[in-house]
């Protein structure tokens, strides 16, 4: 029988180094033709759990978070819109960008799993918020996204505020926070072995023969 390899992957989507980390993942099981041997899932980890509903400038929240200039953060996003580029993805920072809260993307996110359309929403909602200037905590933004990849938006949006979906997402962050995954992108393999942050696509290659 052939060995099959489940990856989780603990991201937020409005993490662009979660972006370029899975499509560098993506590039290295395209390469080596491993497609119908890895199993991809999603977990929830929100970089700003505390995120208030109207958002944040951008530009404050990443000088309040990280102490980063505004020339730092300038040659930041000129550096991972280049990485994106390589990678067929689009990083469009513009002025008065905002920071959003995620809490109800992971929700739709969790839901999407059953339907084995996870990944498809993340990138949709990744999509949106980078490339397409779009706020992924508007409801119409998020409807949109699961129309998009051929959910039942009514269905998923009636979710959001069921306080036992909610819970469900609360907890599954702490699982991970309490296995100590404190930044994001983390790759579980298997739920034995990991890397953290957006590897090169060679280092998920050797990864990726090791185990399999």
């Amino acid at each position: 029988m052939t060995k099959t390899l489940k990856i989780d992957i603990v991201s937020d989507v409005v993490c662009p180094w979660c972006t370029i980390g899975y499509k560098r993942l993506e590039k290295a099981i395209s390469e080596l033709g491993l497609e119908d041997r890895v199993n991809i899932e999603w977990q929830p980890f929100e970089l700003n759990p505390n995120m208030p509903a109207d958002g944040q400038d951008l530009t404050e929240h990443i000088n309040e978070k990280y102490g980063a200039t505004l020339e730092q953060q300038k040659a930041s996003q000129a550096q991972m819109a280049a990485h994106g580029e390589e990678l067929g993805f689009t990083f469009d920072y513009f002025d008065n960008m905002r920071m959003v809260n995620t809490f109800d993307a992971h929700i739709l996110l969790d839901y999407a799993k059953t339907f084995k359309k996870q990944t498809a929403l993340k990138m949709r909602l990744t999509t949106a918020f980078f490339s397409e200037r779009q706020d992924v905590s508007d409801r119409e933004v998020l409807k949109q996204a699961l129309l998009d990849v051929g959910l039942n938006a009514e269905e998923a949006l009636a979710k959001l505020d069921l306080e036992s979906e909610q819970k469900k997402i609360r907890t599954e962050q702490s699982y991970w926070k309490n296995l100590g995954v404190n930044s994001v992108p983390t790759f579980v393999f298997d739920r034995k072995s990991a890397l953290t942050g957006a590897q090169p696509t060679d280092t998920f290659k050797q990864v990726l023969n090791e185990l399999l």
